[in-house]
């Protein structure tokens, strides 16, 4: 299609007939993606407060679907990388936010940690280096401030910020920590995401929310049973990327929900739904 033939149709969104525009809509719709572009163009120019808005909302349903579009293939891939599922989460509400962007940023906190990181030392004190660069050289922090800000659950926002929830947080200490070949994963504690350190010798763990505190499994029994919870084996061992990512979308649905951003927590749903295996969705 033209450029012509869709100045023509974007014309006919103010149209007074719900049919016509409802016809207009779907055809545009039905050009995918590659219409974004031109949507963006046409909306900042044109004067019609009616038309603009519809134009917002293909843009949004557009991106809505690429989004999906990527999170079915990011489901599909082999190796799910961590930080691409962060990236296409963050995309929900800043579609523009570039993959490459992100990697830059991670690889000046890993060349930060890297400059101060010995591998010859205890594993403990490697920890503890990496815990010197990210909180205390970095800035990075808890955002007990606005903790169910949906920002908090957007790696570049944190990024840019500095201040995250747990499973943000400790996504970029993780992607950090392996890049420095250290044995460090995600564990998916009830209330509570948070790392562990294993190795052949050890197994310990990290609190990324609470500055990197290092604790034991025996810290997690207690806080298990002070929840009144059934120990099982999947609160004190490493858990996958592809659960990391729907706990994070879990968190997102949760911090609209608070917002009363009821609209977004149901597209959020959505997502999670693509990648479910059928098990429990809820928050």
């Amino acid at each position: 299609m033209t450029e012509n033939e869709l100045k023509a149709l974007v014309s006919l969104l103010d149209d007074e007939d719900k049919q016509i525009t409802t016809h207009v809509e779907e055809k545009i719709l039905s050009l995918g993606k590659e219409a974004i572009p031109f949507l963006e163009k046409e909306w900042e120019s044109n004067l019609s407060p009616i038309v603009q808005s519809r134009i917002e909302d293909l843009i949004h349903t557009l991106q809505y679907e690429l989004l999906k579009e990527r999170l079915r293939i990011w489901y599909e891939s082999k190796d799910q990388d961590l930080l691409t599922g962060m990236w296409i989460i963050a995309t929900f509400q800043y579609p523009d936010i570039e993959l490459e962007k992100l990697k830059h940023e991670l690889e000046q906190i890993y060349y930060d940690a890297w400059l101060e990181f010995r591998p010859d030392l205890y594993a403990y004190d490697q920890v503890k280096i990496i815990n010197s660069v990210i909180f205390n050289k970095l800035k990075f922090g808890a955002n007990t401030k606005n903790f169910h800000s949906p920002g908090n659950s957007m790696i570049n926002i944190v990024l840019e910020t500095k201040k995250g929830n747990p499973i943000t947080l400790c996504v970029i200490y993780m992607l950090v920590a392996q890049k420095l070949k250290l044995p460090i994963y995600g564990v998916n504690l009830p209330n509570l995401f948070i790392l562990t350190y294993k190795d052949e010798n050890h197994q310990f763990y990290i609190n990324a929310f609470n500055r990197g505190l290092i604790f034991s499994k025996q810290d997690i029994e207690n806080y298990i049973n002070e929840l009144h919870l059934i120990p099982q084996t999947s609160f004190f061992e490493q858990c996958s990327n592809i659960e990391i990512i729907r706990r994070a979308l879990r968190n997102l649905i949760m911090s609209f929900e608070k917002m009363g951003e009821h609209a977004q927590a149901e597209e959020v749903k959505l997502l999670l739904v693509e990648i479910s295996d059928g098990g429990d969705l809820g928050v």
